[in-house]
């Protein structure tokens, strides 16, 4: 059983990593004509230009960077309170509660940002990166508080109670009981938060209104174009900071010491 689950586990990254293999090659071939299995000539041009100024490659990794995680944030910090009340209590309206946390997901993203870019332009948030980052927590904050109520609803409340006996103020009982029980969800749900902000090309467009350049422009733009060892470049550029969160995610999944992590 075990050979078959690390069989299965490899089969999947293989699987997944197999359409990514290219890009390396392509980002630094000068020239990769068919029926070729190696790049023809060899070049660093694609990445001297990604990485020059002209590019605007890292001001857009960096705003990139910066509202993904501050979405993040904002979605754990709203999403955690909102996953206690769903996850421990049940309350009248709370199937009607949870349709409208749910709903953002369940329509065509681009039907709610078309009425969420009217009422950001009376607000004044359009074109702004509170706007583009408060869209992006309209579709990231479902993710998380489906995750962690239903990390809460598996949760015995025995533990907090225990803590409680022993003297412990209801906000220490939380801190340092409840909070490590959901560390591993805590986890999923902030990568699932950062990955949506982070991947986010159509809502940053409308209502960024091109004012808020961020990374998936960059790649749809580069993509567009008739250079593969330019989009390679940009591609691998847009791909390196979602696989680091993904590790940095994948430490806090180690449930009950000794778990295994996702790498």
């Amino acid at each position: 059983m075990p050979r078959l689950r690390w069989f299965a586990i490899l089969a999947v990254v293989v699987w997944t990593l197999l359409p990514l293999l290219p890009l390396p090659l392509w980002s630094f071939s000068g020239g990769w004509r068919w029926p070729a299995l190696l790049p023809e000539r060899w070049s660093s041009r694609a990445w001297a230009f990604v990485l020059s100024p002209e590019a605007r490659a890292l001001p857009a990794l960096f705003t990139s960077l910066a509202l993904a995680l501050l979405v993040t944030l904002l979605a754990l910090a709203a999403g955690l309170p909102a996953a206690l009340a769903l996850g421990r209590t049940r309350f009248r309206g709370r199937a009607l509660v949870e349709l409208l946390i749910f709903a953002p997901i369940l329509v065509p993203p681009l039907t709610v940002a078309m009425g969420v870019q009217v009422l950001f332009i009376r607000l004044g948030l359009a074109d702004t990166l509170a706007g583009v980052a408060l869209v992006h927590l309209v579709f990231s904050l479902p993710y998380v508080v489906l995750i962690l109520a239903s990390a809460v609803a598996g949760l015995s409340a025995t533990w907090e109670e225990q803590a409680r006996s022993l003297g412990a103020t209801r906000w220490r009982a939380f801190w340092h009981v409840t909070l490590p029980l959901l560390r591993p969800s805590l986890a999923v749900a902030a990568l699932l938060a950062f990955l949506v902000s982070w991947s986010q090309y159509a809502l940053t467009l409308l209502i960024g209104g091109g004012n808020v350049f961020t990374l998936p422009l960059l790649v749809f733009a580069a993509a567009r174009g008739s250079d593969p060892a330019l989009t390679a470049a940009t591609a691998l550029l847009f791909i390196a900071p979602t696989l680091a969160f993904l590790a940095l995610a994948s430490r806090n999944l180690d449930e009950r010491n000794g778990g295994v992590g996702l790498l």
